[in-house]
């Protein structure tokens, strides 16, 4: 069971997002988590749900992006039977098994404009529609939403409503990236190889002093979840030994500060961090020929923070 005790870190700017969402917990105001992939949204809605006056009823988990749009009304809301084919008996939606619950809808940025105007009439009114139905069902659902994409930008190319931001963004927390909580990174580390050493029946492994200072000096892009992998890898391979900074990846022994920070200033107008990486990514990719092992070395990444780059920026010749 997770609770807010039982959440790592005492970084002031975490200590202050767990404080708010202490508050939040108990109320049944709907939230919105904001912050990038593998910060920890779902770990932090879980703490919330627990903590709630709704803990002992459904939390249902729902990752907006994982379903298909064919299906995702029914899914949501429900169908009456014979309400399209192979619809052979009437169905429960998600919305009804999380009543009295909280539904967590992951990735809500993900969501379909149509789906998104039923969200947002359930929200205003209570009220959901079974595929197929004509008349609405009521539902006591709290909704806790999460995005690792900036819904404002999605509202201003018309791929995310307005008033549903409105209504989800009643109290909005954000989680700071592994960069900004530096503070709990050695907590963290160690927290994870003592979970892994008991998980896998493993002697304990820790890292040696230079080998935590390469951490400290790594960028995480993956974040959390980036150093919870890396600390299940080690765990296994190098079960019970102390871990140097050559054990590390490749990416970690690269120089802690790149060569370029000395020399770069940013300009007086400020810049558009988000169209600066996609450049970098195509100029590396290009200088590669495509070849997203190289260009990943040649940016000082992952070859799977690449791909996941790739795909957040829509690079397409690639």
């Amino acid at each position: 069971m997770i609770q807010f005790n039982s959440i790592i870190g005492h970084s002031p700017i975490f200590e202050s997002l767990l404080r708010s969402a202490k508050v939040v917990a108990a109320t049944d105001v709907t939230v919105l988590i904001k912050g990038e992939t593998g910060t920890g949204k779902e770990v932090l809605a879980t703490a919330i749900q627990k903590a709630s006056s709704r803990a002992n009823n459904a939390f249902v988990v729902l990752n907006c992006a994982a379903l298909p749009e064919g299906i995702i009304e029914s899914e949501l809301f429900g169908h009456r039977k014979g309400a399209f084919t192979g619809a052979t008996a009437n169905k429960q939606g998600i919305f009804q098994t999380a009543d009295n619950g909280t539904l967590f809808l992951d990735e809500i940025n993900s969501l379909p404009l149509a789906m998104q105007a039923k969200l947002l009439r359930f929200l205003e009114t209570g009220e959901c529609f079974a595929v197929g139905d004509v008349k609405p069902y009521k539902v006591n659902t709290r909704i806790i939403a999460a995005t690792n994409a900036d819904l404002n930008q999605k509202i201003e190319r018309g791929e995310f409503r307005q008033d549903l931001f409105f209504r989800l963004n009643v109290v909005p927390l954000e989680l700071p990236t592994l960069k900004e909580r530096k503070d709990d990174l050695r907590m963290l580390a160690k927290h994870f190889l003592n979970y892994f050493s008991e998980k896998h029946h493993l002697n304990l492994s820790k890292f040696s002093r230079q080998a935590l200072k390469k951490l400290e000096h790594y960028p995480w892009p993956g974040n959390i979840r980036e150093l919870r992998n890396l600390c299940e890898r080690l765990s296994i391979l190098l079960a019970g030994q102390t871990i140097e900074p050559e054990n590390l990846p490749y990416e970690f022994n690269r120089h802690t500060k790149s060569n370029i920070s000395d020399n770069f200033t940013l300009p007086l107008l400020g810049l558009k961090l988000e169209i600066l990486e996609a450049d970098l990514i195509n100029q590396a990719l290009k200088r590669t020929n495509g070849n997203r092992s190289q260009s990943a070395r040649l940016l000082g990444i992952s070859r799977d923070t690449l791909l996941y780059r790739i795909q957040k920026h829509g690079i397409m010749n690639c």
